[in-house]
């Protein structure tokens, strides 16, 4: 220990006497150590920290799967959940969710909220209990029982003003009274975004097989292992199959609750994002290696003296190590308030609607700290070995030589510094080749429109939840009568109902029987459709390319009629030019009654600017998917702004049926902005990570070039002395540079080739290879070596000759 204390006190005494170059070695790595503590947060919360349920490791959730059609991950029916539950012998129990939208009616006015179904055994199943009240029973989650709601925390404080008497009271729940039974812990939003449950039985026992809505949860038993509990239901799903006509074709499968939770598209962006971070923290390291190497130079004689007076190799050795750790150590909490300032800006730069879910929580926790301490002792051990052999290895009579002629380096040392700028200029090209790529996606994404123009649309959501609502007409009586008077507004020049709003989800997809062509079951053709109410081209501004638009008439009713684009009509009836007055049907529903193609117009996606793949799409009549959750869609004038239209709107609704709450109130534009803004938070992180590096690499290069001028004295001054220009030196000290940055381009150039194909999936419109975002970065790191080689070439030019020669 008194070694230890003198090594450090040393250490100390020895930074403090040039607390320029110290405070440039902790800022560098206090950079490397934010940035990535930052984005480890982010991995611990979707890969590391245990989910917030009782023994998450026994969870899994399980799904129908149909592989002839693609469907990897479905839904499941509430009769073949049933089945589930009394034929399987793998899990010790099963539950089942369906997420709806609810609206609570309070003080004559309603508010929409996301809900949901759940039977009641779920909140035990997860070992969730509430804060204040009791779970559901479970003779309430049967036929005819008393409708009961458990409430949640947010809900509970913002609409009942947390109120504890409100246990055992009656609230109004789409229109009907129920009881709250109790009130879920803070936070706690089961599966999601929910905010209030009820139970599911009373409402989905009635469904047929062919309904697949339910999210099931289980719990296997202690005795079962995942592939056992996969090879359970996948049996009892393929007896269902040949048991039942609906089942026909489906499967079913198990996976975790952290794969059900945490989507692949998530841990591969975190994933990604933490590999950039480490490039970061790597480069930080070579940096401060550099320094530590450029800095043992000037100490040579120094440590030569040390050995002299008997100090060992692993005295010296311990003794540089202690001072690397020292720095490392000083850099964390510099480090931690850089994490800090990173997670407040990552949560910022999420907008309200992106918000992941409760139980994705970044946070400056002890886990972090001690990551983060963790993280700069390995660091300060990893930068510091290299300096700390090379100088314990110093030649004893060589560096005393050295040391008084004042020359200072070795070629070996050079080599070693040269070899660290050369791998940060690679790492930072690797980064900066994937900042230039996730940039030039969004920036594609922002032009991209889908063959829809946004710029006068505007859209909202309505519920229409409530009892007065649970039959197909009563919807379409009120859709019918909000267009009606919504297209009365000035300004306004057609506006349609329909379960999808432009580029912010909804719509339906499924199996369809083409006439004329028989598909071998479970391998039908895959189509998607929206339900929509007249008007719905006039809107959208598209023209028809064959046939005509729906009548006025034909959405009151399920009318047997369809519009389809051609990328359908092309995928049902190849060797057909002409399709309007053919028909095709759902695989799915009870009547599959024919339906009359009536038009045919042009391809465009209204579903995401994202899939470059134009979707088969065919539009049917509102009535048919006449969903609680209803989007409208409104095209304005020229010259009007969408958005000055919402009063008026909100107004119209008002007198239509006050009780009917609006939600989710947009410009088109701001879905179509809205839906990849995931793509302009990586391509942010990205350029900041791109930054650092390039901040950090410039940094190295001066170091490497102004230690080497310092080292060179003698030699400029003897070559200029012997007729050398200045013109020449100054090429001398920058061909250097280039030297260095050519060769770490080439390198990060071969490295960056290997990477950028494991981020393709994330990329929009632009290759992993992109020769423009290689190119231009291999451009900007050589102007950015030469910059860096300015100041260090100008001192070259000024050394004098006289002087360089009478020092040495």
């Amino acid at each position: 220990m008194d070694t230890l204390l003198q090594d450090l006190r040393y250490a100390c005494r020895s930074f403090l006497s040039r607390p320029g170059f110290s405070a440039l070695m902790v800022a560098c790595l206090a950079l490397g150590i934010g940035v990535n503590s930052t984005i480890f947060s982010v991995v611990d919360t979707v890969s590391i920290r245990p989910l917030p349920f009782r023994a998450p490791d026994e969870l899994v959730s399980l799904h129908t799967t149909r592989l002839a059609n693609g469907i990897q991950r479905g839904s499941v029916s509430y009769l073949d959940f049933q089945s589930w539950k009394t034929e399987t012998q793998s899990f010790a129990a099963m539950a089942g969710v369906s997420g709806r939208t609810m609206t609570v009616t309070d003080r004559d006015e309603s508010e929409r909220f996301l809900g949901a179904l759940v039977t009641w055994n779920l909140f035990p199943l997860l070992g969730i209990d509430p804060v204040l009240g009791r779970q559901f029973r479970e003779d309430e989650d049967q036929p005819g029982a008393a409708p009961v709601v458990l409430l949640s925390h947010g809900l509970w404080q913002r609409k009942f003003l947390g109120d504890p008497s409100i246990i055992g009271r009656p609230i109004t729940v789409n229109g009907a009274p129920r009881t709250v039974v109790g009130i879920m812990p803070e936070q706690f939003q089961f599966p999601q975004f929910a905010q209030l449950w009820i139970p599911l039985v009373p409402i989905e026992q009635a469904s047929d097989r062919n309904t697949r809505n339910l999210l099931i949860f289980a719990r296997t038993k202690p005795s079962a292992s995942l592939e056992n509990a996969r090879r359970d239901i996948s049996s009892v799903a393929d007896r269902l199959a040949s048991s039942f006509r609906e089942n026909d074709g489906w499967s079913a499968t198990a996976i975790t609750m952290r794969d059900e939770l945490m989507p692949t598209e998530i841990k591969l962006m975190v994933t990604t994002m933490m590999g950039a971070v480490s490039l970061v923290l790597l480069i930080a390291c070579a940096n401060v290696a550099n320094l530590l190497l450029a800095r043992a130079t000037a100490r040579q004689r120094e440590i030569a003296v040390r050995t002299a007076l008997g100090a060992g190799r692993g005295r010296i050795v311990r003794q540089l190590l202690t001072e690397s750790v020292l720095i490392a150590l000083a850099s964390a909490p510099f480090g931690i308030l850089l994490t800090i300032v990173g997670l407040r800006w990552l949560t910022a730069a999420i907008p309200p609607e992106g918000q992941p879910p409760y139980y994705v929580n970044w946070d400056m926790s002890w886990r972090i700290v001690i990551y983060t301490g963790l993280t700069s002792a390995l660091t300060g051990i990893i930068f510091g070995l290299a300096p700390a052999f090379h100088a314990a290895d110093s030649d004893l009579h060589g560096s005393l030589k050295e040391g008084g002629r004042g020359s200072g380096g070795s070629a070996r040392r050079n080599r070693i510094r040269n070899a660290l700028v050369v791998a940060e200029i690679a790492l930072s090209l690797v980064l900066l080749v994937g900042a230039s790529l996730f940039v030039r996606s969004f920036l594609n994404l922002r032009g991209a429109d889908g063959g829809l123009n946004t710029g006068s649309l505007m859209t909202l959501r309505f519920s229409l939840a409530s009892d007065n609502y649970q039959s197909e007409d009563a919807k379409t009586r009120r859709v019918e009568d909000l267009i009606r008077r919504v297209e009365a507004l000035p300004g306004v020049e057609a506006a349609f109902a329909s379960n999808l709003v432009p580029f912010s989800g909804g719509g339906g997809g499924g199996g369809v029987e083409p006439e004329g062509r028989i598909a071998e079951a479970g391998k039908e053709p895959q189509i998607s459709f929206v339900a929509a109410s007249p008007h719905l081209l006039r809107t959208l501004n598209m023209p028809i390319v064959a046939g005509r638009d729906f009548r006025d008439d034909e959405g009151s009713s399920r009318s047997r009629v369809a519009i389809v684009n051609r990328v359908l009509a092309r995928y049902l009836w190849p060797d057909r030019d002409e399709v309007v007055g053919l028909r095709f049907r759902f695989t799915s529903g009870a009547d599959r009654e024919w339906i009359t193609i009536v038009g045919v117009v042009g391809d465009f996606n209204v579903f995401s600017v994202r899939s470059q793949e134009l979707p088969k799409v065919a539009f049917v009549a509102y009535p048919y998917m006449a969903v609680p959750n209803t989007g409208l869609t409104i095209r304005v004038a020229d010259g009007v702004p969408p958005a000055s239209i919402t009063a008026q709107v909100r107004e119209e609704f008002r007198k239509s049926d006050p009780f009917v709450p609006l939600f989710n109130v947009r410009t088109g534009e701001e879905n179509r902005l809205f839906s990849f803004w995931q793509d302009r938070l990586f391509g942010w992180m990205f350029t900041i990570f791109g930054a650092v590096a390039l901040l950090l690499a410039t940094v190295g290069i001066y170091g490497v070039l102004s230690y080497s001028v310092e080292q060179r004295t003698q030699e400029i001054g003897i070559r200029v002395a012997l007729g050398a220009s200045r013109r020449e030196v100054f090429r001398m000290i920058l061909r250097q540079s280039a030297v260095l940055a050519g060769a770490g381009i080439v390198i990060g150039a071969i490295g960056a080739r290997l990477v950028t194909p494991f981020v393709r999936s994330i990329l929009y419109n632009v290759t992993p290879t992109d020769p423009l975002s290689f190119a231009s970065t291999a451009v900007f790191l050589v102007l950015i070596a030469l910059l860096a080689g300015i100041l260090p070439a100008r001192r070259a030019t000024s050394v004098d000759p006289i002087i360089a020669l009478r020092s040495e």
